[in-house]
């Protein structure tokens, strides 16, 4: 068996854990700009002001590390079943 065939394994789960980690990351944020509009900012609040006070390094390590440990939950989780 030629070891390009191995790989395709590998490669599915690597981008699977990627694309659920980043969608992870995706509801953080989503969830950061609708607090910045509903509950801490007036009406006069522009989406590039949101966004500069949503994009932060604290809060890009806050969703790394949240999506880290919400896959690695789910993963124990699936493989449980």
């Amino acid at each position: 068996m030629p070891e390009n065939e191995k790989k395709p394994g590998l490669q599915a789960s690597i981008w699977r854990a990627i694309v659920e980690i980043a969608f992870i990351v995706f509801l953080f944020y989503s969830n950061l700009l609708m607090g910045e509009f509903t509950v801490a900012n007036g009406r006069d609040k522009s989406l590039g002001a949101a966004f500069s006070d949503i994009f932060t390094v604290v809060n890009f390590l806050i969703a790394i590390a949240s999506a880290l440990i919400g896959y690695i939950v789910f993963e124990y989780l699936r493989k449980r079943r």
